[in-house]
């Protein structure tokens, strides 16, 4: 008897009740709630109180942390520069743009495709699968913003078309591609220098010399332009003058730069005597 006593005795100990309900799979007893603590009259449980076991002397949860305020300027430079969804044209030329903002501002030494992507909003591959340096990509979005000249049409006089050409190379000039040439021909290397060089020959040198010697063959058959006029080195005038002011000038042209130079210089040396 005295045995079963004890047995029982001791099956009323916390953890000898917890273990047993363990096996047999049912729910241990509640344990007594003492005033004050939660589940008891004025505790956690009780009225006025939330739902919820605390163990006394234990320390309440830290309330959760709700999100962090937004900064607008980090939100701002975020989206300017996520990448933007654009193709085609639309593509290219903001790399142009881009190309050219860099060139003028900082030079060609310091432009990288990896610079001109992020002021494009776009990635490096997209320039990489157009233009395998950055000196290919510079030529074209020269090509691509400086003026053709040909297409001067037929204005009666030689002075009249010889200045319409000028006037659109002049406002070239003083355009974002003519501070860009400007950047690029100031600081170019000598090796550097050659690859661009053919560009200019080509792209602005020959094509201004061909429509030169056309508007003055046509002053010829009008009379305004005495034949021993039309050729190459009178025609060279104009490319030189304008590259002269490129080169040197890095603040513009003269308003009246294109009339000074037809007036001075062409006219007295093609008209007739």
């Amino acid at each position: 008897m005295d045995r079963l006593i004890r047995r029982l005795s001791s099956d009323r100990k916390p953890g000898r009740t917890a273990a047993r309900a363990a096996e047999d799979g049912s729910p241990p007893p509640s344990a007594p709630v003492e005033p004050g603590v939660a589940g008891g009259p004025g505790g956690a449980g009780g009225p006025g109180g939330s739902v919820g076991m605390v163990e006394p002397g234990a320390l309440p949860a830290a309330p959760e942390a709700g999100p962090e305020p937004c900064c607008p300027m980090r939100v701002a430079r975020e989206a300017l520069a996520r990448p933007v969804r654009r193709r085609g044209k639309e593509l290219e030329n903001a790399i142009f743009e881009a190309a050219l903002d860099q060139l003028t501002s900082g030079g060609y030494a310091r432009l990288t495709m990896e610079g001109v992507a992020v002021a494009a909003r776009t990635g490096k591959a997209a320039l990489y699968r157009r233009w395998a340096s950055k000196v290919e990509l510079v030529i074209d979005a020269l090509d691509s913003t400086l003026p053709r000249p040909y297409g001067i049409p037929d204005l009666g006089s030689a002075r009249a078309e010889l200045l319409q050409l000028i006037e659109v190379f002049a406002d070239a000039i003083c355009s974002r591609a003519g501070a860009a040439l400007h950047a690029l021909m100031a600081e170019l290397s000598q090796q550097q220098a050659e690859v661009f060089k053919d560009f200019i020959v080509q792209r602005v040198i020959g094509p201004t010399k061909d429509t030169v010697l056309d508007i003055l063959r046509r002053g010829v058959e009008r009379g305004d332009v005495r034949p021993d006029a039309v050729t190459p080195l009178v025609a060279d005038v104009v490319p030189a003058m304008l590259m002269f002011q490129v080169k040197v000038f890095d603040r513009g042209l003269a308003p009246d730069f294109a009339a000074r130079l037809v007036d001075d210089v062409l006219v007295p040396m093609v008209r007739q005597p």
